[in-house]
């Protein structure tokens, strides 16, 4: 299969198709495992192998499409095409991931702000180390980053920061340069 144009070298595969496929495949994975989390009731009180699952799923997913762009553009990739590739798949998971949380806070579980921070009150106590007015002025702080809009955001920002790291070092590894004639 040529996937090139043989005069210019340049790619015939649209990196905007493989970032719009595996970032929706990120982002409705990502949705399976808050479901897990919600019916296992584990998603106030995050475990550590969610936090790695999550991670495993992003990375698995970025570098998969990566690699997917380099096999259908001859084996060849520039570490700006992996950058673009990883950051765009992270941001289009990220959106998908943000529509999911907004419809999970506003209608599935309405009350998922005041069990986190009730849940955070219960940490804080029970560690002893605050006073009970350091523990009021923390949880006030918390509350104000835990607006879905701020939520929003910082997934988002989160998401593109991951990106950026993991398609970085996938770049970093896979990069072929195309010979020059």
């Amino acid at each position: 299969m040529n996937t090139t144009d043989s005069t210019h070298g340049t790619p015939l595969v649209s990196s905007n198709k493989i970032i719009l496929t595996y970032g929706i495949l990120l982002g409705l994975l990502t949705i399976v495992l808050q479901v897990v989390s919600y019916v296992t009731d584990t998603h106030i009180d995050r475990t550590w192998w969610s936090s790695l699952i999550l991670f495993a799923i992003t990375s698995a997913t970025i570098v998969y499409g990566i690699f997917v762009y380099k096999r259908e553009n001859g084996s060849f990739l520039s570490l700006s095409q992996a950058l673009k590739i990883g950051i765009g798949i992270a941001l289009i998971g990220s959106i998908v991931a943000a529509i999911f949380n907004y419809i999970f806070i506003h209608y599935i579980d309405p009350t998922f702000i005041d069990k986190t921070i009730e849940y955070t009150r219960i940490q804080m106590e029970e560690a002893g180390t605050l006073t009970q007015e350091q523990i009021t002025a923390s949880l006030e702080i918390t509350r104000r980053f835990m607006q879905p809009w701020i939520m929003t955001a910082l997934s988002i920002v989160g998401g593109i920061f991951w990106g950026f790291i993991i398609s970085l070092i996938a770049g970093l590894a896979m990069r072929k340069a195309r010979p020059e004639y």
